[in-house]
């Protein structure tokens, strides 16, 4: 859970944080394919049950791999510290579960991805959680206004999947902590390499690492990262959770014996113990060989997708492009505040016709393959309201700014003029 202290550069961190052996120990991290880990006295196992110090004893809560990669993608977040879960879902979800309970409320970018406004809007509805949704492009007062007595986070992401949204960090971050609350961002379009919104006041970062950190469409799993710079005790009525006693943990107050590492502690004692959304060893050991490459990989991505962008923007039968590295985005100028760099490698558009021809260039296509998954090495496509978003209305598409015609194309890192001759190959289609 602790991150590491080196203060190299992004890209030296991708290889360098997380595991650094010592004397006689593998030079690559370690899989710690095990269940338990052994003690020689009871009392030591008792001291680790009882938080009282550092340790492995089960690998529902901790183990030594996980541990590794999750404090290197704490390292290139700046975080000060971070849990691996399941899947990117699971993260969103234990980061909003670990401060509410039944009664009460959150806030949420209506442009977050299907997946995640479906479980604030409706599973955790069912839990007793309510939660409004509101237009990233809202003003702050009309973000202040949804504000109520009982709401204990805002939720966002850095760029929405797939309306490709750019999110205003600070003016949500200055409106969740006028109320006293934190910012949560999902980080995984834009990954730290091109975007750490805590710099820009997002208090805990998501992720997806079945996205660019993985890099290769082999492994599912999550990511939480925490600032550390969100005060729970200056607002201790709000967080009950971890600033009174925990009856399950013998009486701890999370914010008391913990400090910053407050909400990491609680997410995995108590979250992980309970609900058991942990993420394999295996699982982290390739996600951690994504991470190695994910600064050279994701420069690629955003270099190959401004190419393609630019291509369908003069294409003739391409009824709009949204991508947000192109000077004509409405979110250009947004991105060039907090993504300098590039944004991603991922692109909306629709074609003149509408809905009704997409399936028919999609299934044209030869180099993109029709996948339910997004942000690897391969360029893939998806139609979302077919797909990924089909259990959204068309009044809820919309609201969440994914038109009915969008075609999601994810860029990969192939070669784009590769890329560009597929897609001109598939419009021939289109009359």
């Amino acid at each position: 859970m602790s991150k590491s202290t080196d203060q190299y550069a992004i890209e030296t961190k991708c290889i360098q944080s997380g595991y650094r052996p010592t004397n006689g120990q593998p030079r690559v991290l370690p899989i710690y394919q095990s269940t338990t880990f052994k003690y020689d006295s009871s009392d030591q196992m008792g001291r680790l049950f009882d938080l009282e110090e550092e340790g492995y004893f089960y690998s529902r809560l901790q183990n030594p791999t996980n541990d590794a990669v999750a404090a290197k993608i704490c390292d290139l977040e700046g975080g000060v510290g971070a849990m691996l879960t399941s899947s990117g879902q699971a993260a969103n979800y234990f980061a909003v579960f670990n401060i509410c309970e039944a009664g009460d409320h959150v806030i949420m970018s209506s442009s977050v991805y299907g997946g995640t406004f479906n479980l604030l809007t409706v599973t955790m509805k069912k839990m007793g959680v309510n939660c409004s949704v509101v237009d990233p492009d809202a003003s702050l007062e009309e973000i202040n206004a949804l504000f109520r007595e009982n709401t204990k986070c805002v939720m966002a992401e850095t760029i929405a999947n797939p309306a490709l949204v750019v999110l205003d960090i600070e003016k949500f971050a200055t409106a969740a902590h006028s109320h006293g609350v934190p910012l949560i961002v999902d980080n995984t379009f834009a990954t730290p390499i091109n975007c750490r919104p805590f710099e820009f006041g997002a208090d805990i970062v998501t992720h997806s690492t079945t996205k660019y950190m993985d890099g290769h469409a082999s492994t599912i799993g999550g990511a939480i990262v925490d600032s550390g710079n969100f005060d729970w005790l200056a607002h201790a009525e709000k967080y009950p959770g971890l600033c009174r006693p925990d009856d399950s943990y013998h009486g701890i107050v999370y914010a008391e014996r913990f400090g910053k590492m407050a909400y990491i502690q609680k997410a995995t004692a108590q979250l992980m113990r309970d609900l058991g959304s942990i993420q394999s060893p295996q699982n982290a050991f390739i996600i951690n060989l994504g991470l190695e490459t994910l600064h050279l990989r994701v420069a690629r991505h955003c270099e190959n997708a401004l190419k393609v962008a630019e291509y369908l923007e003069q294409n003739e039968k391409v009824a709009w492009v949204n991508y947000p590295g192109l000077k004509s985005s409405k979110y250009h100028e947004l991105a060039q505040k907090y993504m300098p760099n590039g944004t991603c490698g991922v692109i909306s558009f629709g074609l003149k016709g509408g809905r009704a021809i997409t399936s028919d260039f999609m299934d044209h296509l030869k180099l993109a393959a029709i996948v339910t998954h997004v942000a690897d090495a391969r360029t893939c496509v998806l139609h979302p309201a077919s797909h990924t978003h089909r259990q959204m209305s068309d009044e809820q598409l919309i609201e969440a700014g994914v038109a009915p015609d969008l075609i999601r194309f994810s860029v990969g890192i192939e070669n784009a003029n590769d890329i560009i001759a597929d897609l001109e190959q598939a419009l021939t289609y289109i009359k």
